[in-house]
């Protein structure tokens, strides 16, 4: 399936993601060169920043934001680097996508830890939200390079995002900006909770408070009738990416309930998933599922709302 093609939605509701301040200007991706350090950006992802902040009595939320806000936005984190992305630079144009990881003292990571079922997972987004995919390449494990055959259907900022665990290390989100010539138009859509993609009609359902743990709901019909031949996809019955309008930061949501017990399993038309986001905002959300064999992506829109009033009204 060519997710990218499904995102031409985007336009009309969303179908890539997020009317309100969604402005070519807050959508282009940072530059490594506005980038903190590697040791900086380190830090920030392990964590460190908030516990040392818990030990001077604030409790640690004001740095735990900052770590969290800072997931998924840097080339390097965890004692790893992305390598400078190699790609066509032109729409239109046949070629490779590929790059490598690089550990502390700058050589190829060549062993991984499966997350499911894949030792990488590759997210490329232009920086409007548009062109969405969520591939796997393939990795040369002599030379560390991963790998995929790749072309470009509409020009733009790219962000192109390595989710993976090296072996024996906790998952990595890394990310780098790659450019593609050509006329840029782009697109501003609105929030949106109903898309629909390949013939399926797909909703989502429940609210985003920031700082909290939400609960989602993704709900498949086909003619008006739920979708209950839901197949596996990379070990669950849905996987949802979410990303922060404006800086794009790149979020882990988890699907819920019981996994797959098996190839032949089946489910639908609810698929839930749990999503904890930093800062109240706007979110930009893609489902992928599997049905009839084949893959397919939901695009949404959802604004977070800010929860700290509630919380202190409970306290």
């Amino acid at each position: 399936m060519n997710a990218a093609g499904r995102l031409g939605l985007y336009g009309a509701g969303l179908a890539a993601a997020f009317a309100v301040a969604f402005g070519a200007a807050a959508l282009v991706a940072p530059r490594e060169a506005a980038a903190q350090s590697t040791q900086q950006e380190e830090k920030s992802m392990n964590g460190h920043d908030a516990h040392d902040a818990a030990a001077q009595g604030d409790g640690g939320h004001g740095a735990q934001a900052a770590a969290e806000t800072t997931a998924g936005v840097s080339l390097a984190a965890g004692g790893y680097a992305l390598s400078p992305v190699s790609a066509p630079v032109a729409v239109g144009e046949q070629g490779t996508l590929s790059f490598r990881i690089l550990d502390g003292s700058g050589a190829p990571v060549t062993a991984y830890t499966p997350q499911h079922e894949k030792d990488l997972h590759l997210i490329v987004v232009r920086s409007d939200g548009a062109e969405f995919r969520h591939v796997h390449p393939t990795l040369d494990a002599s030379a560390g390079t991963w790998s995929i055959p790749w072309s470009w259907t509409a020009a733009g900022s790219y962000r192109v995002f390595t989710d993976f665990a090296a072996a024996g290390a906790e998952p990595v989100a890394l990310t780098r900006t790659v450019d593609v010539a050509g006329s840029f138009a782009p697109v501003v859509p609105a929030t949106s909770t109903e898309t629909s993609v390949d013939g399926f009609d797909v909703g989502i359902a429940g609210d985003l408070v920031a700082g909290s743990d939400s609960e989602l709901t993704v709900t498949v019909r086909r003619d008006g009738v739920p979708v209950t031949a839901l197949q596996p996809y990379l070990g669950a019955f849905g996987h949802l990416v979410a990303l922060r309008e404006g800086d794009l930061a790149y979020l882990h949501v988890h699907p819920e309930g019981a996994a797959p017990t098996g190839p032949e399993a089946t489910s639908g038309p609810d698929v839930r998933f749990g999503a904890h986001v930093p800062t109240a905002g706007r979110y930009l959300l893609y489902f992928d599922f599997m049905a009839s064999g084949s893959v397919h992506t939901a695009a949404f829109v959802l604004d977070a709302h800010d929860g700290s009033a509630t919380t202190t009204h409970q306290h």
